[in-house]
């Protein structure tokens, strides 16, 4: 008989364990026959001494089969998703989505609410009047078969393990773990039965991979597990050294990807379109998940048709069904009535953001959770006005704080204001997208 002190031990020992093992422990705790404070001790022993290969291909197995997959057999096309690490801004899925699907590939999106730092893709939809993201599983078949898109949230057939070890791992400081991070990713990818994946691994200073090695090491083990499982994947390595796109907040970047959808732009005071980075960074992902499917013969074609989509309208389009889909009432999206700019007392280059310190900022006027039970007003953000390399002059803004309750601004200011480092010397632009791995 297998017993929990035993494994728990084994890995504090640095040991390897064995795939029975683990599922016993996977298994056990999802039903609730281990407590929290065995498994949390389990959780750090894997932090400190990691895990091999086949312990994390057995992990990301026991926590795929600790619920149900999701059955598309009545769907023969290629299903295909997508994954960001996260980030502050990151609102690619709500242009990307609608692309893919309107070129006629089924993307069942499973997603998830901000947490800390980083926005969440429920939550931004959400801020939509009327937008159901609780879709029963029955529904989201469906939906997928009639119109190639739908969002949900992670249900309670889905993974619960997942669900349960999140939850504990947010509150024992072991999240930023690479195998406990790739089970819980490929486990809810894997069991949304989609047949390719993009990943999005972010690095830099507001991702949780810090260095670019580390989001490449991320990133290549995910790849391996997917490879495993019989699925197409593909990874790009993407900056989060500065916030992406001219928002981050639910309704403004909601907002943001509208003018987007509706081909328009918005040029700053420094000459470029402030939705530029959020506009590439989504046709990028958005036509890596079209070649997955094999339906072009390049990427150049696929890169092509995913900007004839979103260009011609169709992908606005196809949003717009979207929210008839999920009852949403788009023509009544609600946007902040109260601002405070944010200005930099000197002349000079920007060379640096502290983009966690923006996303804490985020959370201070609600706009993200620290805790998964805190409350967020949809209309709270925060707006960017210059990148990496921008020449400012002082008293130039460099953030707006927007909301509706003005009392919360004054806690954000404090880290906004230390967020950006201002010198007289000159520096490169920040550089997007680092690398693409297939």
């Amino acid at each position: 008989m297998l017993l929990q002190t035993e494994i728990i031990r084994k890995k504090r020992n640095a040991q390897e364990l064995d795939l029975e093992e683990i599922d016993f422990l996977i298994q056990s705790y999802t039903r609730g026959d281990i407590p929290d404070y065995q498994m949390a001790a389990w959780l750090m022993a894997v932090f400190f001494n990691g895990m091999t290969e086949k312990e994390t291909f057995g992990l990301t197995k026991s926590m795929i089969h600790s619920g149900i997959t999701v059955d598309f057999s009545n769907i023969p096309k290629f299903k295909v998703d997508k994954h960001s690490t996260g980030g502050v801004g990151d609102k690619t899925s709500l242009i990307l989505g609608p692309i893919v699907a309107a070129a006629g590939i089924p993307v069942p999106m499973i997603s998830g609410r901000g947490l800390g730092h980083t926005g969440g893709t429920l939550d931004k939809l959400e801020s939509i009047p009327g937008f159901n993201t609780q879709l029963s599983l029955e529904q989201f078949i469906a939906a997928i078969e009639t119109h190639n898109i739908a969002f949900i949230g992670q249900t309670k057939e889905i993974c619960p393990a997942d669900k349960k070890l999140y939850a504990l791992r947010d509150v024992t400081a072991t999240v930023d773990c690479i195998p406990l991070i790739c089970a819980s990713i490929m486990s809810k990818k894997l069991a949304e039965g989609i047949d390719g994946l993009v990943l999005d691994v972010k690095f830099g200073s507001g991702a949780f991979m810090k260095k670019t090695k580390d989001a490449a090491v991320l990133a290549k083990y995910l790849m391996k597990i997917a490879k495993r499982y019989g699925k197409k994947i593909s990874a790009f390595l993407t900056s989060m050294n500065q916030p992406l796109g001219r928002y981050a907040g639910n309704s403004l970047e909601v907002f943001e990807c509208l003018e987007i959808m509706k081909g328009k732009t918005h040029i700053n005071k420094y000459g470029y379109d402030s939705y530029h980075d959020t506009r590439e960074l989504s046709l990028i992902l958005a036509s890596e998940m079209m070649f997955l499917s094999g339906k072009y013969k390049s990427r150049d074609k696929s890169l092509a048709h995913a900007k004839e989509i979103l260009e011609s309208g169709k992908a606005w389009e196809k949003f717009k069904e979207l929210c008839v889909l999920h009852t949403g009432n788009i023509d009544k999206l609600p946007l902040p009535t109260r601002s405070l700019e944010v200005k930099t007392t000197k002349k000079g280059f920007i060379h640096s953001f502290d983009v966690e310190k923006i996303g804490l900022a985020a959370i201070k006027v609600r706009a993200g959770r620290k805790i998964k039970e805190d409350v967020i007003e949809g209309t709270a953000g925060i707006e960017f006005h210059c990148k990496i390399g921008d020449l400012v002059q002082k008293g130039d803004t460099i953030f707006t704080i927007h909301g509706d309750n003005q009392e919360l601004f004054q806690h954000a200011l404090p880290d906004l204001q230390a967020s950006f480092v201002v010198k007289s010397s000159k520096i490169k632009k920040d550089r997007l997208v680092l690398n693409h791995l297939t």
